[in-house]
């Protein structure tokens, strides 16, 4: 193998993670080639078109947690990167009075001054937490048995981080909070039913999981530890502006990027991989093949289960990746109207979840192959902050809804529309008249979003992201550190640690790990 080829990158998917990891190889040296089977980069973290003059972000639509280190590293400012202005989010109230939530403050007519303090006590305290997880998150996850210095290193500030970054009271509330559930924690600090609903949201929505499931305080702080990265906004020209950044970021490093390139099969000899063949037929060799895919679709779709051991293979196949959101987008001809929030508020994250019972319901629909009645609602209009999304005075509205199981009982083909239409008269709650606006539509379910988006079961994150799928069982033991039981294979998507999110971080990760390995040298 010439000096060039043993450089030779091939990374399967580009999905910002699989840019970011493209990237910082790239600037090491390595030669690298992107090869993405959609028309366009980012995955997940795109803006589409869903009616003539009408633009939306596809799946992603709130940016937040987008990593510093990975913005900093890549220069993505000067690729273009814009984040817009930073939004709060408003739970929203059928009587109009509205509660907002701030990054560390919240306000609304039905909030006693006695939850407006223990609101900004607890968001210090839990940031506090997450923060204290940093270490865990920007490196690779220590083994669980036979670990090297870097795991021992990486355990160690954990532990620092934990005794003396939080003190001694706030580390022992950690351990005992760490891992129930959110619906408990919430009861023992607040009174106001909105205040607990909407943070039960927070923490539930993405997962097959309600308020009561437990380790939900954990997919609680995950989020946090987003918050603590960047705060919440809407990127002027939707999330497909951030890929654009990313992409330009890539393209200046030497990136190659293939788009309209299926990859069919990963390509093995001997145990190792060596290369891939795509749907075309045609065969690229490469010194390493990184998946930005999920597990799935990459162990037992492209690299097959002759070349694994069964009980890895079964680990996988019995991973639970089932996706539960659904995604409506809306196309107005004029702006909606909510009694109580101006303009300026309805360009806010709006979130309709009235207290902790009414998500509870909401999942237990899920557990039996049912979607909700009544659906938890995570609303943005962004055309208000960037109205080039739609025609003049017209406006689009985002919309994911949960719980939308991807294994429904009935044909989601049958009950698209009647779930759309469940949506729509939950929505229309708050914003009277909505239905009328409406001048086109469209559902994404969690099989639309497996089919368009190439994700398994449709599950934004790659997989659940509870305790036994987190961490160094991330997506599953034997493959927790990015590289694989496949020589040569290594995972840098949102299948891998910390997990889902726009955040850059699993593909900062990977790429480390990949360059302190050596591999491919």
């Amino acid at each position: 193998m010439t000096s060039a080829a043993s450089k030779s990158v091939i990374i399967v998917g580009a999905g910002h993670n699989g840019l970011v990891c493209a990237t910082y190889l790239a600037l090491s040296g390595r030669k690298v080639q992107i090869l993405e089977a959609r028309d366009a980069v980012g995955g997940g973290a795109a803006t589409c078109s869903f009616a003539k003059g009408y633009k939306v972000s596809g799946l992603a639509h709130i940016l937040y947690a987008l990593s510093p280190r990975v913005c900093a590293d890549l220069k993505l400012e000067d690729a273009g990167l814009k984040r817009g202005e930073t939004i709060d989010t408003i739970a929203l109230d059928r009587e109009g009075q509205h509660l907002t939530l701030g990054f560390d403050e919240a306000a609304g007519a039905g909030l006693s001054p006695q939850d407006s303090e223990a609101y900004t006590a607890f968001m210090q305290e839990f940031r506090n937490y997450a923060s204290a997880l940093e270490p865990l998150m920007m490196n690779k996850p220590p083994r669980l048995k036979d670990m090297d210095r870097k795991d021992l290193f990486t355990l160690g500030k954990i532990g620092w981080k934990l005794r003396f970054g939080l003190g001694t009271k706030s580390m022992r509330e950690f351990l005992r909070v760490g891992g129930i559930n959110i619906y408990d924690v919430l009861n023992e600090v607040f009174d106001n039913a909105p205040l607990k609903g909407a943070i039960a949201a927070d923490a539930v929505i993405g997962h097959h999981m309600g308020p009561r499931t437990p380790s939900t305080v954990l997919t609680y702080l995950t989020r946090l530890w987003g918050e603590t990265q960047s705060r919440q906004s809407l990127p002027p020209g939707g999330m497909g502006q951030v890929a654009q950044a990313l992409f330009e970021a890539a393209t200046r490093a030497g990136v190659v990027v293939r788009t309209g390139a299926r990859v069919q099969k990963i390509l093995v000899n001997d145990g190792k991989a060596c290369g891939v063949q795509l749907q075309s037929g045609e065969q690229l060799d490469a010194a390493i093949v990184i998946s930005n895919a999920d597990a799935r679709i990459t162990f037992l779709d492209l690299v097959g289960t002759s070349e694994l051991d069964a009980m890895f293979a079964q680990r996988i196949h019995t991973s639970r990746a089932r996706g539960n959101v659904a995604k409506l987008h809306l196309a107005l001809d004029s702006l909606p109207h909510v009694p109580g929030l101006s303009p300026q508020q309805l360009g806010q994250r709006l979130l309709i979840a009235p207290d902790m019972r009414y998500v509870e319901h909401a999942f237990n629909h899920a557990k039996y192959g049912e979607y909700s009645e009544h659906p938890v609602l995570e609303i943005t209009i962004p055309s208000i902050a960037d109205p080039s999304l739609a025609p003049v005075g017209h406006h689009v509205m985002s919309i994911s809804a949960a719980f939308a199981p991807y294994s429904l009982k009935q044909d989601w083909a049958q009950h698209r529309d009647l779930f759309s239409d469940k949506i729509i008269a939950e929505v229309e709650q708050y914003a009277p008249g909505l239905s009328a606006q409406i001048l086109a539509r469209e559902l994404l379910t969690p099989v639309d979003i497996e089919a368009q988006y190439n994700i398994s079961g449709g599950h934004w994150h790659h997989g659940e992201m509870t305790i036994d799928q987190s961490f160094m069982m991330r997506p599953v033991h034997g493959a927790a550190q990015y590289d694989t039981p496949i020589a040569g294979l290594f995972l840098c998507g949102a299948a891998a640690h910390p997990g889902g999110g726009v955040t850059g971080v699993p593909g900062h990760n990977a790429a480390q790990r990949i360059l302190a390995m050596g591999a491919g040298l």
